[in-house]
């Protein structure tokens, strides 16, 4: 009875992301385009010396070429201005955020309002765009106008890059953007947006979401309350991203930063399902742990026969491989031994519900987010 009911619940977990991510449309194909509209690139930056000479690259090899691009250095400590002007940026210093503002919300404003183009394209300094990138972007805006958001495809070629994988999976899945109907709360991914000037000043620009820790997220909202439609998609072969070269502590810290309140600015619905697929991850991974304990003792610790824990440790981690094939550049060994980079999402998610919803502060890139509601968006550093 245990084996039914064990088989039964992995198959109602795996039956989770095909629902949730039935309609995962990807950035489509350029198809040969090589002229649009006045496009202005908006790149706002704190410390990202390493990062911007491949983005800066990309967009001069664009098939479609861009109006400008405006790096906004957000009191950054290394080269990163140098490194934006070498690469043929217009490069603005946004100076400390006046008080209420979080540090990129005031750099995507300042590089809003110091931009031309009919069209604005916020971009990440660690993403990096295919040639053919901006014809597709273009053709998703005009087939759905409003906002267009990007999560890009994440690229892990380090070893401790891998623990990423989970985090990618649930931000895709608790999104509630890609079930095929409406969002009952527009979500958006920050690392790429596309918006016509137009919408961006009627849903009220970046100073609606001045003192937001989500600001993508806040955004999106901002966007269905002008009545504005948002529409997401995966980056696939044409956006990219590689968000933490720098080691375990830069990714920690990257997503310490909104996990926590990611996952409470979803959709209750999705973020349920989400829960469940997840808790069967955990569930198989605990099952097999314990069934070769117990051949180890000589004695039963897990209800259920090991074969059918092993079923299920194979059925899920080929269920794995292939959402992780959809977010990233994962490595085989990353869903074949999923528990660890399982592991970390337990930790870092519980480091962020800590920080962000108890003590009410994270720390990133040098400086600490007070994100009490009397003291929103006050940064120190």
């Amino acid at each position: 009875m245990a084996d039914v009911a064990l088989l039964l619940l992995v198959l109602v977990a795996a039956a989770v992301p095909v629902l949730l991510l039935r309609d995962l449309r990807t950035v489509p194909p350029g198809r040969g385009r090589t002229r649009g509209p006045w496009v202005s690139v908006v790149v706002p930056a704190r410390d990202e010396e390493q990062s911007l000479p491949a983005l800066l690259a990309a967009l001069h090899a664009s098939v479609v070429p861009v109006a400008e691009v405006v790096v906004v250095d957000d009191g950054s400590s290394d080269g990163t201005a140098a490194v934006a002007r070498e690469g043929g940026a217009r490069v603005l210093a946004a100076g400390s955020p006046p008080a209420g503002w979080t540090g990129k919300a005031w750099a995507c404003h300042v590089g809003a309002e110091a931009t031309t183009g009919d069209l604005l394209l916020f971009l990440d300094a660690d993403t990096v765009l295919a040639p053919d990138a901006l014809g597709g972007l273009l053709e998703l805006h005009e087939q759905h106008g409003g906002l267009v958001s990007v999560q890009p495809h994440h690229r892990v070629p380090e070893g401790h890059e891998q623990l990423s994988a989970y985090f990618n999976v649930v931000a895709l899945m608790s999104s509630d953007a890609f079930t095929g109907r409406a969002p009952r709360r527009p979500m958006a991914f920050g690392p790429c947006l596309l918006t016509s000037r137009r919408d961006h000043t009627a849903a009220g620009g970046h100073a609606v979401v001045r003192g937001e820790i989500l600001d993508d997220v806040r955004l999106a909202q901002a966007y269905d309350r002008a009545g504005l439609p948002v529409t997401c998609a995966v980056g696939g072969p044409a956006v990219a991203m590689r968000s933490y070269p720098g080691g375990v502590g830069q990714l920690v810290s990257g997503w310490t930063k909104n996990i926590a309140s990611g996952a409470a600015a979803a959709d209750p619905r999705a973020s349920l399902a989400t829960v469940l697929w997840i808790s069967v991850h955990h569930a198989v991974a605990a099952g097999v742990l314990l069934s070769l304990a117990g051949a180890i003792a000589g004695r039963d610790l897990a209800a259920g026969s090991a074969i059918v824990w092993v079923l299920g440790w194979l059925l899920t981690s080929w269920q794995l491989r292939r959402l992780l094939h959809r977010a990233g550049t994962f490595r085989w060994w990353t869903w074949a031994l999923f528990p660890v980079p399982l592991l970390a999402f337990d930790l870092v998610f519980a480091r962020s519900a800590l920080l962000t919803v108890v003590r009410r502060s994270v720390r990133w890139r040098g400086r600490t987010v007070d994100l009490r509601d009397d003291a929103r968006a006050r940064e120190v550093g």
